[in-house]
């Protein structure tokens, strides 16, 4: 089995979708396909139950995966080994960003970082926490851009802006004549919420604890990114939580919406850094570092 071959068969074990696990490996889904038949018909078992609406992982699978999944890493080390005799200013830069900040952050990012190390060409990848952090252990990314806390072996994380929240919502609601709401006040109202699975619907429901309640969602509605929340609160559908980034533009972009900021204790998310221990370019993470905090991000502070 070859190093594509692995990275197919890690790729489809962790999508459990062929469409997706092709578009992760930057191939088409028939030659996924073809492959992981290749490998199957010298291995002599099948690695996936294929069912109409979802692949299953097979005892002999789980093995090979686990298996695949160390040769990868080991093999990634030998690239960083070979990449610590260049210059870490130069060669591509492998970068994920999660969905919730990746829109707001990129356009002053780009521009800052091609300042940074105006040699070093960027891959950018927008996804959840969830998929960046396999993609960043199996070395198909180099560095993430997440929500922290985050901690896990091998992997390094670092804080570099906080970013507080607001409540956006319609401009007629009772509240538009209003600075601030207390995070108590959200219990009850048709509170637009990201879906399952997005670390930021996680952080808000953390940040208004009676949120939390068996009967406290009822009235929640959910969008599929911050951006589709914004227009459902300007037709009125409810209102939300959102990060500072994404909210104190609409201040004088849209006057459908009012910004409020939360009263006492501000809610609020730590955006940091996170890559491996061996990763042989420390300079270019430098660099990242650097161009994030030259953004000038709405409400964001430094983490010093």
């Amino acid at each position: 089995m070859t190093l594509t071959e692995m990275r197919y068969v890690v790729a489809l074990a962790r999508e459990r979708h062929f469409g997706k696990a092709a578009e992760a490996c930057h191939v088409s889904q028939p030659t996924l396909s073809v492959a992981l038949k290749k490998v199957e018909g010298q291995i002599g078992a099948p690695l996936f139950e294929r069912g109409t609406n979802e692949i299953r992982i097979t005892p002999l699978g789980e093995r090979i995966v686990e298996q695949a999944r160390r040769v990868l890493a080991e093999a990634v080390k030998l690239e960083e080994i070979a990449e610590a005799t260049g210059d870490p200013m130069t060669g591509q830069l492998r970068v994920g960003i999660i969905y919730t900040i990746a829109p707001y952050l990129l356009p002053q990012l780009i521009p800052a970082l091609s300042h940074e190390a105006p040699k070093m060409p960027l891959f950018l990848k927008e996804d959840f926490t969830g998929n960046l952090i396999p993609a960043l252990k199996s070395g198909e990314l180099d560095v993430i851009v997440i929500a922290l806390p985050f901690s896990e072996p091998g992997l390094v994380a670092q804080p570099v802006y906080d970013e507080p929240f607001r409540v956006v919502v319609p401009a007629g609601h009772p509240w538009a004549s209003r600075d601030t709401v207390s995070a108590d006040e959200l219990d009850g109202q048709n509170l637009l919420l990201l879906g399952q699975g997005n670390c930021f619907r996680d952080q808000v429901l953390e940040s208004c604890p009676r949120l939390t309640g068996h009967d406290a969602l009822d009235h929640s509605i959910e969008g599929s990114s911050l951006e589709t929340i914004r227009y459902m609160v300007a037709s009125g559908a409810g209102v939300a939580v959102m990060p500072s980034t994404a909210a104190d533009p609409l201040i004088t972009k849209e006057p459908m919406v009012k910004v409020l900021s939360f009263s006492g204790v501000q809610p609020k998310r730590t955006v940091g850094l996170v890559w491996r221990v061996t990763f042989p370019r420390p300079q270019a993470i430098d660099a990242v570092r650097a161009a994030l905090l030259s953004c000038q991000l709405p409400g964001a502070t430094a983490v010093r």
